[in-house]
């Protein structure tokens, strides 16, 4: 079993008890954002110094005053509980950063808080991308193991695509209750890929102003796992961002290997309760590439009837895995400067992918492109072909 597998975590689906919902609504991260339970604003506003100086001993200092009693934990409401799990949390990943002592083992009593925590919101009980970026306050509040621009940049560019991603998971699940020779096929399709632009626009954001030996000499280290109760737990990596949740429902439920599946797998308990019901849903297919490959290869006389609308969203899924490829390409590209072995500190990047993990991606999600294209030919050539011969 991989070290970041994590069996028997706690799944939530629904309202929670104060009557929340699933979290990654807008309005939900800005009450979040605004929190400060803790009281945390002014000692986090030291983290930074404590940091560049790798004062362990008051970091664990500062994890121990910051604890909530359990009294005032068992009062907080949902949006409470984030805001305390990512303050808690920027602590673990600093203490770990500079010490070979697990933060739980300096700091014993903070397991069984981190364990509420993570019961009380459904998620895993240490702080995840979500609480670094979109639960993370902006501004004079914003929490950072640094302090460097380069870091905001970096919490900016996962915090601008997650509104785009969250509604693009949801034209995946109306996809994939959508027949491919239905006309709002494409155009849903397409709605879809407007929305992933924001990853381009993201990865490109982070190439102009983030330089691979900062990232992977700097800021790499603060992401490192920590160990609760025997169990390893990722850090808040921008590995978390969901986008392999689409290439699950667009391709790789059918058409993926061992090796992303396992990866796959292993990142869904860092994501939102919503977005585990998706996966659980979409994980044995069909995907759409898969379902439009099988439309394509059904009774030639209904191909033949439905061939334009099947043209049209083969074409239209060709336009949304293109971009696809363009970020998988340019975050490929970054990734091998960063974990080059004369820059990275680590052999493998935070969410647990290497570099080779990242090019087989990029090469499955072409394959998949590929596949479709060719479908969509045979089908265009045929129709010729019978108008030739009439």
């Amino acid at each position: 079993m991989s070290p970041h597998t994590l069996p028997g975590t706690p799944v939530s689906h629904g309202p929670m008890s104060d009557g929340t919902f699933s979290h990654g609504d807008p309005l939900q991260n800005e009450r979040v954002r605004a929190l400060d339970p803790l009281g945390a604003d002014q000692a986090l506003a030291t983290l930074p110094e404590l940091n560049g100086r790798a004062d362990v001993p008051a970091l664990a200092a500062m994890l121990r005053e910051l604890l909530p009693h359990e009294r005032d934990l068992a009062g907080y409401s949902t949006d409470e509980c984030l805001a305390v799990m990512r303050d808690l949390g920027m602590l673990l990943g600093s203490i770990k950063r500079h010490d070979e002592t697990e933060p739980a083992g300096l700091v014993p009593e903070v397991v069984p808080v981190l364990r509420e925590l993570g019961r009380r919101t459904g998620m895993v009980p240490r702080d995840t991308v979500h609480h670094y970026t979109t639960w993370n306050p902006t501004g004079a509040r914003q929490r950072m193991y640094t302090g460097d621009p380069q870091e905001s940049c970096l919490q900016e560019s996962v915090r601008m695509v997650f509104p785009r991603l969250r509604s693009g998971l949801e034209l995946c699940d109306v996809l994939a209750h959508t027949d491919p020779t239905d006309g709002t096929f494409a155009t849903v399709l397409d709605e879809l890929t407007d929305l992933l632009g924001a990853m381009v626009d993201s990865i490109d954001m982070v190439v102009q102003e983030v330089s691979p030996a900062f990232f992977a000499r700097v800021l790499r280290p603060y992401y490192e796992n920590v160990t609760l109760d025997g169990r390893s737990y990722l850090g808040p990596a921008a590995a978390q961002v969901p986008l392999w949740l689409i290439d699950l429902a667009v391709w790789a439920s059918d058409h993926s290997e061992p090796g992303y599946q396992e990866f796959l797998a292993e990142s869904i308990p860092y994501s939102l309760p919503r977005w585990r019901e998706l996966y659980a849903s979409w994980l044995r297919g069909p995907s759409l590439v898969g379902r439009l490959v099988e439309a394509f290869g059904d009774d030639p006389g209904e191909r033949e009837r439905s061939a334009p609308q099947l043209l049209e969203s083969a074409e239209a899924l060709l336009r949304l895995l293109r971009v696809i490829m363009v970020f998988r390409g340019r975050h490929l590209g970054i990734a091998r400067k960063a974990y080059q072995e004369d820059v990275r500190l680590f052999p493998v990047g935070s969410g647990g992918a290497s570099v080779e993990l990242l090019k087989q991606i990029l090469d499955l999600t072409r394959d998949n492109a590929n596949l479709t294209r060719g479908s969509a030919h045979a089908t265009r050539d045929a129709g010729q072909n019978a108008k030739a011969a009439s």
